[in-house]
């Protein structure tokens, strides 16, 4: 009966999901000819119509890949086919550390091969066909690569660990593992932005002329200490453009996409430059890493009481499973009883977002630059300006870009 209970349950959220994405279609669809107010100078009705046969196309590929994923899933935990998988992972080794390695890698490496076809699709046929992709297939395959081995030795290298503190203290182990990830997610924020985030683009000082100055006298205002403010060479891959924050401590800096700083004005970059310093002023990013530290540590606690439960297995029809097995168990049901809490997560993020935008107006002493920043943005990269009330409140990191210009439009330096 159990199977039936989460397979049905797994059904419904999957169904739901595809729901939302039918109704922020049929928004777009009825909608999308329509220019926003404030857009008139940015948008013409062609860009439009680009922007909503972007939209469907990267849907339509987003929604062939999720319809393939979750076949595979229903297909691999509720066929027979997870305890085959789980008995042939145990015949190959003894070792308990080895055989956790072989039973998330394996997984991990099939699944990956087998959506290839679909990443491959999505860049070398919708994003060339909107004029996005600028990246050849032999960049392809060498980034594919780099990050499929960087991919699995830090994961190797995860399960190692975890696996062998469970070993050498199995009462105490969920506390030891929970503190290890901490300071693992701490280390890679600290080594990404110098030694990861290098192997794949080239990052260098801003060479636009005198717009280092500005961002030298806009930092000093908001009295923050950076180590860099650098460009990258986004356009080697795609022209879609972007800014962001990276790293942490002494090692923080801010990104720039090289795209970005040839579709923008000085003051734009400044002002979307003034939203990230938002960000770390207002402590959005100590905030959301406390925040999931104790999710974490509470997690933690949860498997170590869930995995020594003798029912466990039977919630997929199995009789015995292994550790490894009954960890995928807990997190295929983690992921099934977290997903309500997705528009919770999703308005958390829109909040700190309307405060980054607040002292970005603060610094910069006017509201313009951040609105026309956010307009060129939006036409640049064929955002939808008409995304269904709420599937963005569910789904959207950001608040609608409409929204937000309106918004900032309305806002006065405090």
């Amino acid at each position: 009966m159990a199977p039936y209970i989460l397979l049905t349950i797994f059904v419904l959220i999957t169904a739901f999901t595809y729901w939302l994405r039918y109704i922020n279609l049929a928004w777009l669809k009825k909608y999308g000819s329509v220019v926003p107010v404030g857009f008139e100078d940015a948008l013409n009705p062609e860009i439009l119509e680009k922007t909503s046969a972007y939209t469907f196309e990267s849907s339509r590929v987003s929604l062939y890949s999720s319809l393939f994923d979750n076949f595979l899933t229903i297909i691999f935990l509720f066929t027979g086919l997870f305890p085959l998988y789980d008995r042939f992972i145990a015949g190959l080794t003894n070792s308990f550390i080895i055989s956790g390695i072989l039973f998330f890698i394996i997984i991990v490496m099939v699944q990956t091969l087998l959506e290839l076809p679909f990443s491959l699709y999505s860049t070398f046929v919708v994003e060339a066909k909107y004029g996005f992709n600028t990246m050849t297939f032999r960049l392809w395959v060498v980034d594919f690569l780099k990050s499929q081995v960087i991919n699995y030795i830090l994961l190797g290298l995860i399960i190692s660990v975890v696996f062998w503190l469970i070993t050498w203290s199995p009462s105490k182990w969920w506390v030891l593992v929970w503190a290890f990830m901490a300071l693992f997610g701490l280390f890679m924020m600290f080594i990404s932005p110098y030694i990861i985030e290098p192997l794949f683009n080239k990052f260098e000082p801003v060479t636009e002329e005198g717009l280092s100055d500005k961002i030298r006298a806009m930092m000093e205002k908001a009295g923050l200490k950076l180590g860099k403010v650098v460009q990258m060479d986004a356009s080697k891959r795609s022209k879609h453009s972007n800014a962001y924050f990276t790293g942490i401590g002494k090692v923080k800096r801010i990104v720039l996409y090289d795209t970005l700083i040839k579709q923008m004005t000085h003051e734009e970059i400044v002002a979307v430059l003034a939203h990230e310093i938002g960000h770390w002023k207002k402590k959005h990013i100590l905030k959301r890493i406390i925040m999931v530290e104790i999710f974490m540590f509470l997690g933690a606690w949860i498997v170590f009481q869930a995995v020594q439960w003798n029912g466990l297995p039977a919630l997929l029809g199995m009789v015995t499973a292994s550790f490894p097995a009954r960890l995928l168990i807990i997190g295929f049901v983690a992921s099934l009883v977290m997903f309500p809490i997705t528009p919770l997560s999703a308005w958390l993020s829109r909040r700190d977002e309307k405060e980054a935008d607040q002292f970005a107006v603060d610094i910069v002493g006017s509201p313009d630059s951040l609105a026309s920043a956010l307009i060129k943005l939006s036409s640049e990269n064929l955002s939808n300006l008409h995304p269904h009330p709420f599937y963005a409140k569910f789904y959207y990191s950001h608040p609608p870009v409409v929204q937000r210009v309106n918004r900032l439009k309305s806002m006065s330096p405090e």
